[in-house]
């Protein structure tokens, strides 16, 4: 008995070092070496999209604008749908308008751009840079007219999605509208614009028309806007996800076209193409009661895009904008009707915006393709319930964490440099995801003049609980002298407004003192005060214990 007791005594002493025991980890080491240059910190993320235009200039869109203009040290590019719908107005969920276009009695154009205004002076008042959707098709032009407007869910592709009847009137809108651009903004501002014809063309979800209607509305309006403009910016075609051989082939096809082919209004061969544009999504999906995200299935669309561009050397300097690139394509779902998407609230949703911008780098430079950018298709949706589980980047004018990883990215600009040490190669998340025990325990890193920012993230597919992992970051090609050291946090207790929110008890009907409390828990935050570190033969190591789908960003200047 004596013997049993000393063993119990022993194991009660004993249990706080097992149990630290348990808690620790042998670090994740990750070298980021400054002095090994890979490629160009390219803003690819400075560009964003939404369905609903009208929401441009409404209360939290104009908010919101005014705080992503903000982050970015370069001027955002925005896409927005529905520019040339018909209509009032009224935004609703996936639908907006413009009535730019209508006719009179006897069938004469009848132009009015107030709204189209609206929504191009938010942007341009902000300096921001509008990536002009040409689309959706006017009601008077097109040839399915009636039904015109959708009613979701059941009907979707109604009279907006079809070919124009007339491809002379439809080129004339067109020109009409680049030349009240360069009237109303300059035409210094109008040439630094891109353009684009439609969305999704290969999908008769969005276009019920062929292929060669597309292209035969591509090269009309193509037409018009470099005869009113002819130093601006024009490509497309906005296709779906290359993964899918249809949409491949679509991709590959229009390619061609403008390379090869007969144009449909000057009869010459060729058409104008400036930049290349497809989409790109992924698919999470609910196992075992659980979000599983699908970023493996989103990356082979990027990768299958990418190669059908570097096929056609002509075109092996071209810039490539991913035109939307998200987790999945329906940013006006919430997950209350798709339990699955309960990812875009809180950090599963920021830290896969982290994993996956390296690896869209990663795959640029593996093929030689010019990477421009990636439409993040996530704004905001005016007067609907807090945090319902849309995929926006504020709810009610209250940042969500995900804003912050582009808070994030804003302060990395200069060169990508070199980082080692993660588990997971881009072969494997490509084809694989992060799926098993092992968490994607990863980086990026840049370098400018006089300070090197590293993105440091710990993601999994699975949002599931987890141990926080130990990182050590060794930090080489420094100057030999002492760095400031700034960390910024995004997890579970910092620049987190979801949990702070469901804190408060979820409220639908948050006070003035609670909304102030949320927007400052939507703010990037510093995790400790900057502190100075020495650096010996120009490294030095820090060491940070970072949370399942958290992110760091650490900022070394001197």
């Amino acid at each position: 008995m004596k013997k049993l007791i000393q063993s119990s005594l022993f194991f009660i002493l004993m249990l706080p070092q097992v149990l630290l025991a348990q808690q620790s980890s042998i670090p994740t080491i990750l070298t980021v070496n400054a002095a090994k240059e890979v490629g160009p910190m390219n803003p690819a993320w400075a560009w964003f999209g939404y369905d609903e235009p009208n929401y441009t200039y409404m209360k939290d869109g104009k908010k919101l604008l005014s705080e992503i203009s903000a982050l970015s040290p370069v001027p955002v590019y925005v896409r927005v749908h529905n520019l040339l719908t018909t209509g009032d107005g009224t935004p609703s969920l996936k639908w907006g308008s413009t009535n730019a276009y209508t006719e009179d009695k006897d069938g004469n154009p009848v132009y009015d751009w107030t709204i189209m205004d609206k929504i191009f002076d938010t942007f341009i008042e902000r300096g921001m840079k509008p990536l002009v959707e040409i689309g959706f098709m006017p009601e008077a032009l097109s040839t399915n007219p009636q039904p015109y407007k959708h009613k979701l869910p059941d009907l979707f592709t109604t009279g907006w999605s079809y070919p124009p009847k007339d491809y002379d009137k439809w080129a004339e809108l067109i020109y009409q509208w680049t030349m009240h651009s360069i009237s109303r903004y300059g035409k210094t501002e109008v040439e630094s614009w891109y353009w684009q014809v439609g969305n999704e063309s290969n999908s008769t979800y969005y276009f019920p028309g062929k292929k060669e209607d597309y292209f035969k509305m591509y090269d009309y309006a193509t037409w018009a806007v470099k005869k009113a403009c002819p130093h601006t910016t024009v490509g497309g075609p906005h296709s779906t996800s290359p993964k899918n051989e249809q949409a491949a082939t679509f991709l590959h096809d229009f390619l061609n076209h403008c390379l090869e082919g007969t144009n449909y209004k000057t009869g010459k061969k060729g058409s104008p193409l400036e930049y290349i544009s497809f989409h790109a999504k992924g698919a999470p999906q609910l196992v075992d009661g659980h979000v599983q995200m699908g970023m493996n299935l989103q990356l082979q669309d990027i990768a299958k895009g990418f190669e059908v561009i570097a096929s056609f050397p002509k075109l092996k300097k071209i810039p490539i904008v991913i035109g939307e690139s998200d987790p999945e394509g329906c940013a006006a779902c919430s997950m209350a009707q798709q339990p699955h998407l309960a990812y875009r609230n809180g950090t599963v949703y920021s830290s896969y915006q982290a994993a996956i911008f390296a690896r869209k780098f990663a795959l640029a430079d593996s093929l030689k393709v010019n990477f421009k950018g990636a439409v993040t298709w996530s704004f905001e949706f005016e007067n609907q319930a807090w945090f319902a589980g849309f995929r926006d980047l504020a709810t009610n004018g209250v940042d969500k964490p995900v804003l912050n990883i582009y808070r994030m990215f804003g302060m990395m600009s200069g060169t990508r440099v070199e980082v080692s040490g993660g588990k997971y190669d881009l072969n494997t998340m490509v084809y694989k995801g992060v799926r098993g025990t092992d968490p994607d325990i990863n980086a990026l890193a840049s370098k400018d003049k006089n300070s090197v920012a590293v993105m440091v993230w710990n993601y999994h597919d699975d949002d599931l609980p987890a141990d926080d992992a130990a990182i050590e970051l060794v930090i080489a090609g420094l100057p030999s002298k002492n760095v400031l050291v700034h960390e910024y946090r995004i997890d579970k207790n910092h620049s987190n407004s979801f949990e702070a929110w469901k804190k408060m008890g979820s409220p639908q009907k948050p006070t003035p003192v609670q909304i102030t409390e949320l927007e400052k828990a939507g703010q990037l935050e510093m995790l400790t005060s900057p502190e100075w570190v020495k650096t010996e033969n120009g490294k030095t190591v820090k060491r940070i214990v970072l949370p399942r789908q958290g992110v760091s960003l650490l900022k070394f200047s001197w």
